[in-house]
């Protein structure tokens, strides 16, 4: 069964039919990463629970933490107000990176000067 024509129509997708999609702990509010889905991606995640992205380096999709064993249990899902970023709140195991590390964002952080 493919996505849900009423959210695929509110979709704005990029040239290669994807759209950003902004993971955060649920509980927490912290970021961990981002990743990109299509309108299959979206539909398993929403129908399944389990967060699916899509690979723009190996071209497949993939559910986190299938190989890592680092799952992320979707609790919520939003689109912002343009349709064009997608919001997944979820629960969060282990490690989100691909790294290793908690978020995708831990591992470099950059050195803001305020006037």
């Amino acid at each position: 069964m493919p996505l849900d024509p009423k959210i695929a129509g509110r979709l704005k997708r990029t040239r290669d039919g994807l759209v950003p999609a902004v993971v955060q702990q649920h509980d927490t509010g912290e970021v961990l990463m981002l990743a990109w889905m299509d309108d299959e991606a979206l539909h398993r995640t929403l129908s399944t629970g389990r967060a699916t992205y899509w690979s723009r380096s190996r071209g497949e999709y993939w559910v986190k933490g299938d190989t890592s064993g680092h799952v992320q249990w979707v609790k919520h899902a939003a689109l912002d107000c343009d349709g064009d970023t997608i919001l997944l709140q979820v629960d969060q195991v282990g490690a989100a990176c691909h790294t290793g590390d908690r978020t995708c964002f831990d591992a470099d952080p950059l050195e803001v000067t305020l006037s």
